[in-house]
């Protein structure tokens, strides 16, 4: 597949043959505008039943900031399986480092989460990122993170 014929958005169901993540830790909904490998922007529709809000916090809800960079890191996994096209293989991705995390204002339920995910570097199995997720326009969360891509097949 070249790169003009890859898809350049992801519904839930091609999101499910990229990533192992299930719920309650599938953190993004649609990733629209792929423009692989460079960049793409993810979806998280934040609602009141998610297990986190029971405690964090009771009576005034926020969604966790790691569960922001998280949603980040799944964005651009996505990413990264349509550009190499590893939907329905196993593989694994795991977090490297993670810099620069900012948190500017508070992601509640109701809020449209969109994480906007942009490559620095990448190609093989060792990519980085420069990730902003926003609400309504307005930032909420910005970081950088590099990530590994375990293309090891399993036993």
């Amino acid at each position: 597949m070249t790169e003009s014929t890859k898809p350049t958005i992801a519904d839930i169901d091609l999101i499910q043959r990229i990533l192992p993540h299930r719920y309650p830790f599938l953190l993004v909904d649609r990733v629209v505008d792929i423009d692989c490998p460079n960049s793409c922007t993810g979806i998280k529709n934040v609602t009141f039943n998610e297990p986190h809000f029971q405690g964090h916090f009771p009576g005034q809800p926020v969604m966790p900031g790691v569960t922001i960079v998280e949603a980040m890191a799944q964005t651009a996994a996505v990413m990264v399986g349509v550009h190499m096209e590893l939907a329905d293989k196993e593989f694994n991705v795991y977090f490297m480092n993670i810099d620069g995390v900012k948190f500017r204002r508070k992601v509640v339920p109701g809020d449209q989460l969109k994480m906007h995910v942009t490559v620095k570097r990448g190609g093989g199995k060792v990519w980085k990122f420069d990730g902003r997720a926003e609400v309504d326009g307005e930032l909420a969360c910005q970081a950088e993170f590099t990530a590994m891509m375990d293309l090891t097949p399993k036993a």
